[in-house]
């Protein structure tokens, strides 16, 4: 008896606190506010380059699933509420019902997916980290650019909510994977 205690005890100390998954959580969301406010419009979409992408990616491999998806949906609860948390400094529902709200809904899924795959080791080197980057990157165009192809038809979709981002997208993913040490440890910082 006094030996199954001993293992629990163990596993329940070197868990992270209810806290410092609030904590998290909260500081995930504030990330993915601050890198929305690097945001540049560009004329002919309207979804403009933001670094929302890199800190829904960098943040599932650094947090997990579960705080990954948790922070997404706080900040999507934020702006909701009418914090100015959206790119350019936007919030509301409207942005919600909006041509972003694909890549927002698309941030949750691709949080917790990436998230997944950094639970199951995806995250421990270079090529694993950036295909589970890349799967995050594709759940969030599919979801935006579904999301366009409802408000604007399919051509308007891919020309203007998919092809004018690759690049940035391919510089975000090196980006997250060149950041994934430090992410790390920040969060095992928080979890002592």
């Amino acid at each position: 008896m006094q030996e199954a205690l001993v293992p629990n005890l163990t596993r329940r100390l070197t868990q992270p606190s209810w806290l410092t998954n609030i904590v998290l959580v909260v500081l995930g969301s504030v990330f993915i506010a601050l890198l929305a406010q690097v945001s540049v419009q560009l004329g002919f979409t309207p979804v403009p380059i933001t670094g929302q992408t890199l800190g829904v990616l960098l943040l599932g491999a650094a947090f997990g699933a579960r705080r990954a998806a948790a922070s997404v949906l706080l900040y999507l609860a934020e702006g909701a509420l009418g914090a100015p948390v959206f790119a350019g400094g936007t919030g509301g529902v409207a942005v919600l019902a909006g041509p972003t709200a694909g890549y927002l809904a698309g941030f949750v899924v691709a949080a917790f997916v990436v998230g997944y795959l950094a639970e199951h080791g995806f995250d421990r080197r270079w090529l694993p980290a950036l295909f589970a980057f890349f799967v995050g990157d594709v759940i969030i165009f599919i979801v935006g650019v579904a999301w366009l192809t409802v408000l604007f038809g399919f051509q308007t979709a891919l020309s203007g909510g998919l092809l004018p981002f690759i690049p940035g997208e391919v510089v975000k993913i090196a980006l997250a994977a060149i950041l994934l040490p430090s992410a790390w440890m920040l969060v095992k910082r928080f979890e002592r």
